[in-house]
């Protein structure tokens, strides 16, 4: 892991003055922290839209970093642990609204 603990901001974000923050997410403590603005829309289609470009980012960011990989590959891969969590969740959501 690198030393950078906290992610940049994308410039984008820091030019549009009405940008905000929907998802954070943590590894700590051994799990999976997260910090999520669920009221940013009230359909949850739009949060299905939020979690598909999310995966294609992470293929696109790990085809950049590892050339050579089959990003079709990779994505499926990654489709195959969400279906298989979403079927068998590992671990039941906890937490509570601070907002």
């Amino acid at each position: 892991m690198g030393v950078e603990k906290i992610l940049s901001i994308p410039p984008a974000a820091q030019r549009d003055k009405a940008s905000f923050e929907v998802l954070r997410v943590w590894i700590a403590e051994q799990g999976q922290h997260v910090s999520i603005r669920s009221g940013a829309w009230e359909d949850p289609f739009a949060w299905g839209i939020v979690l598909a470009d999310l995966a294609r980012h992470i293929a696109h960011a790990h085809e950049l970093q590892n050339e050579g990989v089959d990003t079709d590959a990779f994505l499926q891969r990654l489709l195959e642990g969400f279906q298989a969590e979403i079927d068998n969740p590992t671990d039941e959501p906890e937490g509570e609204v601070t907002q």
